[in-house]
């Protein structure tokens, strides 16, 4: 199977499991954070459609003193990170996505990254903009970024196709287990 056939594929299960409100630990996520993690500087997402939701991870960031920031898409489809607290005002983007107003550019230490399906070797197939791997394969050469992918168990595939653009997650946590 392709990528756009599992896309299309793995999207249709999300969504069923979606429906449930399934969520994942944060206090696990914010732990890993804290122990693999050079600051306290967070790149988080803002859910979209049926994508596990980041609220409670964000507004117990926000609590423990970490900087939070959201991506925004310039016109030259990159993305880059600016600093967003859970009570800043949102903008929609071209996509229909919730960007913060550009403020401070943050370069993340730690990455929470979405997807649509994943395998037990840390590859992460996403929606296909290239978005995030673009970004990574930019912040990876000024530092260490830890990337954590966020799914539900029931996105995990056997084997995710991959190709030289795909980067890999250091860890993938669905609400039943963390891989690493």
């Amino acid at each position: 199977m392709n990528k756009f056939q599992l896309r299309k594929k793995i999207s249709k299960i999300r969504l069923k499991f979606a429906k449930k409100k399934i969520t994942v630990n944060s206090e696990a996520i914010i732990k890993l954070i804290e122990q693999k993690s050079s600051n306290k500087r967070v790149g988080l997402y803002y859910p979209f459609g049926d994508e596990l939701s980041t609220l409670e991870l964000m507004d117990k960031l926000a609590k423990k003193n970490f900087i939070i920031a959201l991506p925004i898409i310039n016109n030259k489809f990159e993305m880059s990170f600016y600093s967003w607290t859970p009570n800043e005002p949102l903008t929609i983007n071209r996509y229909g996505i919730l960007e913060p107003l550009k403020g401070k550019k943050i370069i993340p230490s730690s990455l929470i990254i979405p997807m649509l399906a994943f395998d037990s070797n840390l590859n992460r197939l996403g929606y296909g903009g290239g978005f995030y791997d673009r970004f990574i394969q930019k912040i990876e050469k000024q530092n260490n970024c830890v990337k954590i992918g966020l799914a539900l168990s029931c996105q995990k595939i056997n084997k995710v196709p991959v190709d030289k653009y795909d980067k890999k997650m250091d860890f993938i946590i669905t609400e039943k287990r963390i891989y690493k």
